[in-house]
Parts: structure tokens; sequence; C-alpha cells
């Protein structure tokens, strides 16, 4: 008799919002380096409302070549810049 193996996968929640957030760490490398908006907007090649939408956390979508630019002209990782918060976390660290 064989014993059914359980799924180590989780289902997805119904809403989104409970998977857990991207937080991306612009302001904060931003500050640290003593570096402005339009600074990075021009070194990084990049619109400052753009980069702005990055900064405050408004993005949908995030875009690879971005993210490689960012890292580039900031001299940082990627584990610097973006962060992947659990949905039982999230609010903590707020």
């Amino acid at each position: 008799m064989r014993v059914k193996k359980e799924n180590p996968l989780r289902q997805l929640p119904v809403n989104s919002s409970d998977y857990g957030e991207i937080r991306i760490h612009l302001k904060e490398l931003l500050e640290e380096r003593n570096i402005s908006l339009n600074q990075l907007s021009f070194r990084a090649e990049m619109q400052r409302t753009q980069l702005r939408n990055y900064r405050d956390n408004k993005i949908q979508r995030l875009d690879i070549d971005i993210l490689k630019r960012l890292c580039y002209v900031l001299d940082c990782d990627l584990h610097d810049l973006i962060e992947y918060i659990p949905a039982e976390n999230s609010s903590e660290k707020q």
C-alpha cells in the first residue's frame, strides 16, 4: 500500500495582499549615501517620476533592467535594495 505524500507547496490565498509584500529600500539607500533623486536620475538615466515611484514603493511590477541600473549606480546588492516580507510579518515592519 502506497502512502500519499503531502504536497510541500502552499496554496495561494484568495487576496494578493495575504502573500506578503515586497519592500524597496531606495529611500534608505539614498539617505545613507547622501544622494538626491535628481543625482540618481542623471546617473541611472531614468525619469525622476519613475524613481519616485520606486522610492515610495508605489510600483506594481519590478523591472529587472531598472533593478540592475539601481544596483550598479548605488553600488549595492539586490538584497540591499529589495526585501520580501511574509504576510504575518508585514504589519510589524511598517
